[in-house]
């Protein structure tokens, strides 16, 4: 559930909206500002003077779309203006982004006037490699697409029309395989016959339903030849000769539903009805025509997809614009035709019969994904869909003939698609899923906090754990109230320490850990009333699976009663803290900038060995460069010698691993200086882990890392207690929190194992 102030802070905190003009050449010099602006750039612009097709070559045109609205048919909301739809197009920019790396200016035009919007894209022509158009109301978006595509030399898509349109049709192509029904033969009844439903029947009938076949729905009933009221020439191409004038007389007999309508129109009783093996496509958005669960009651033979991520076969349209322009932009279409609107649908449906890879599997919560009702459709964080589809689309594009631009080599396309982007970016998604296999009790001693609250409130809803509150029951009540959040207190554990009935028994268990290390009963007594400490007893004695806390305090005190009360684990001799660094196209793990100080080189490797077991846990492989300011010998110095003991000792204690060192941070990284300078080096690729000298590098390389590089740091991860203890900082944001409880749980299900 997504809270109205989530979504504000999400919007409004640090810079504001969701997108930014990043440039991609450097400027730091008066030659590059000269490069940049006059005199430089007069070179290319006299190129593109003689020849336009140059501005593909010298400027960002040909990866740079416009998502053009006059904000009259805004995600459900109506016609709220073109302002107020701004959000809505900032984030179809993310989206583009996101998924295929397309660099996105969101125009909103303050007219309601067609003729209007169709001159100002015309003249933005020479700006944009493409157009997307976005929340514009039917019937005016029928008329202003096709004046655009007949008039432009970019490709022009309606998205509201033509997304659903080619991921519902591939979901029907695999449905009706799947149900051996042939698709010439089906019957289609759509809900709502507005620019989607339209754009659906149009493409229903592009892959082979019959329009004989197809029963459109509106608010005004069936659309029937002869009918007068609310009718336009798009819905007149697909009224029938029929007496039918309901849905539920339209649905009789019909294999196929597909709703763009509105929620709840579908009753079961009309399920009931249908044919059999029915394929029931309820995409009304957040709530679909019909809920799943109803669709389900009304019959076992129900194959059925929503729009929602939280049941099978979403029809998601981020399954297809990204990809649908990447395709288009890379070939330079002049159009996206209907062929290439095909090939996208049928590269979608191929690539659901695919063996689905475990990096897929895992990221959807680790359970088998295959082929069959559950599964017709790709799920939108797949990978492959980049490859798959935006090959597809390019292709069709070459052959039928409107690609400025062709491809000469497929497989080297493949290779710079892949390259666009890296895996990392998933990474915490993959925990978040691995989490919701199944949810471990998480103690939070800090349960007052308005951050801890929130947290708890999405870890709940997304299912990652059961959070455990320590705190004043009716602060924390308040707290739920003032904060305007909505889960319910009674299915959480709140426990106010120094009432609690638990007092007396963990006094016991504290006394009995460390009646030898100067701890008397009473002092027991009253040691256990603190947050921390019963949070930590609540973990040792089983009753909590893993601990988060540090939100208000400093490290040492979480760390210290962990060690106290938990342990380490067997064979441990030092803890340790490690951060995990997420960029856009890389992951690294840098360890310790949190426990030890000044550690000696037997510690070092001690360190190496806790991190390469934890980075192995994560299914990555440790490449691990052990830092210095020193590379292999090139300064004599002791603090440069405690870096290469530190080596010496973990390839003796532990050959196998790939640890290299002492190096400088900047060799360790880049594969080229490596190579060049250091070939003898076993960190053939670089390094994704770096073993920071001291604590004071390690924090300072990593903070500097989330404030000047970009990196968004998942940790400190305590190493080598028995149970997890996950220690939080001042800054650390709510989905900070919530990734961090995501690898609490991990490592909780793990440490069972």
């Amino acid at each position: 559930m997504i809270r109205k102030q989530d979504s504000l802070d999400y919007h409004s905190l640090g810079r504001r909206g969701k997108i930014e003009v990043v440039s991609t050449k450097p400027c730091s010099t008066q030659r590059e500002l000269s490069l940049a602006y006059t005199p430089g750039v007069a070179e290319p612009c006299l190129e593109i003077e003689k020849n336009p097709d140059d501005a593909y070559t010298y400027t960002a045109k040909g990866n740079l779309v416009a998502v053009v609205s006059n904000g009259t048919a805004v995600l459900g909301l109506g016609d709220i203006g073109a302002l107020a739809g701004k959000p809505v197009m900032e984030g179809k920019g993310v989206l583009f982004k996101r998924f295929a790396d397309i660099d996105v200016f969101d125009i909103e035009l303050d007219t309601h006037d067609s003729d209007e919007i169709i001159k100002c894209v015309q003249l933005l022509e020479p700006t944009f490699g493409g157009i997307n158009l976005e929340d514009i109301k039917a019937p005016e978006c029928f008329y202003i697409e096709e004046t655009l595509i007949k008039t432009m030399g970019i490709p022009v898509f309606h998205d509201d029309q033509h997304g659903t349109a080619i991921i519902s049709g591939a979901a029907l192509l695999n449905a009706i395989e799947i149900v051996n029904k042939k698709i010439g033969n089906i019957k289609v009844v759509f809900s709502g016959a507005g620019a989607a439903g339209i754009a659906c029947a149009k493409m229903y009938e592009n892959l082979g339903v019959k329009k004989e076949n197809m029963i459109l729905v509106d608010t005004k009933g069936v659309v029937y030849k002869g009918r007068k009221e609310g009718m336009n020439p798009y819905k007149e191409y697909f009224a029938q000769n029929t007496d039918k004038r309901t849905l539920a007389d339209a649905v009789k007999g019909a294999d196929v539903f597909c709703g763009v309508s509105v929620k709840g129109i579908l009753k079961k009783e009309m399920v009931k009805t249908m044919a059999d093996n029915p394929v029931i496509f309820a995409m009304a958005n957040p709530n679909p025509e019909i809920t799943y669960e109803d669709a389900m009651a009304a019959r076992d033979d129900v194959i059925m997809a929503t729009g929602r991520s939280d049941y099978p076969n979403q029809v998601n349209n981020v399954l297809g614009f990204p990809f649908i322009f990447r395709g288009a932009l890379d070939v330079r279409a002049t159009v996206i035709n209907e062929e290439m609107k095909k090939a996208a649908s049928f590269a979608l449906a191929n690539l659901t019969k695919e063996d689905v890879p475990d990096g897929v599997i895992k990221a959807y919560g680790g359970k088998r994904i295959e082929f069959g009702r559950q599964y017709i459709i790709p799920k939108p964080f797949d990978p492959r869909v980049l490859i798959w589809e935006a090959t597809a689309v390019a292709k069709a594009a070459i052959e039928s003939g409107v690609a400025k631009n062709p491809i000469k080599d497929f497989e080297a396309y493949k290779d710079c698609l892949n390259a666009r982007f890296g895996r990392s970016n998933e990474i915490m998604r993959v925990f978040i899923h691995k989490a919701q296999e199944t949810p471990k009790k998480i103690v939070f001693p800090e349960g007052e906090e308005d951050k801890i609250l929130r947290a708890s409130q999405i870890i709940l809803d997304e299912k990652i754990a059961e959070p455990v509150l320590l705190g004043n029951p009716k602060k924390i009540k308040d707290k739920i109230k003032e904060l305007g959040l909505s889960f319910d207190i009674s299915k959480v554990e709140i426990f106010e320490p120094a009432v609690s009935d638990k007092l007396q028994s963990f006094a016991e268990s504290l006394f009995g850990l460390r009646q030898r290390k100067g701890i008397t009963m009473v002092d027991a007594k009253r040691m256990v009333k603190n947050h921390n400490i019963f949070g930590m007893l609540m973990v040792n004695s089983g009753e909590a699976d893993g601990l988060i806390s540090g939100l208000t305090q400093q490290y040492p005190d979480t760390i210290r009663p962990a060690l106290q009360i938990i342990g380490k684990e067997k064979g441990v001799k030092n803890i340790a803290g490690l951060y995990m660094m997420v960029f856009k196209n890389r992951t690294v793990f840098i360890a310790d900038a949190t426990v030890n100080i000044e550690p000696t080189p037997e510690e070092l490797a001690g360190i190496v060995l806790l991190v390469a077991e934890k980075v192995k846990q994560l299914d990555i492989e440790p490449k691990i460069a052990m830092l210095s300011f020193s590379s292999f010998g090139s300064t004599k110095h002791p603090l440069a010698e405690k870096v290469k003991k530190a080596v010496e000792i973990v390839n003796k204690t532990n050959p196998d691993l790939i640890v290299d060192g002492e190096i400088q941070a900047d060799v360790a990284l880049n594969e080229n200086l490596l190579k060049e300078y250091y070939p003898f080096s076993n960190l053939k690729e670089g390094a994704n882990v770096l073993i920071c000298p001291d604590l004071t590098s390690a924090n300072i390389l990593y903070k500097t890392l989330v404030e000047l590089g970009g990196a968004v740091a998942i940790g400190p991860i305590l190493l080598g207690i028995k149970k997890p203890v996950y220690l939080l900082g001042h800054g650390n944001t709510v989905d900070d929190i919530v990734n961090i409880t995501a690898m609490a749980v991990f490592e909780a299900k793990h440490k069972c194992k």
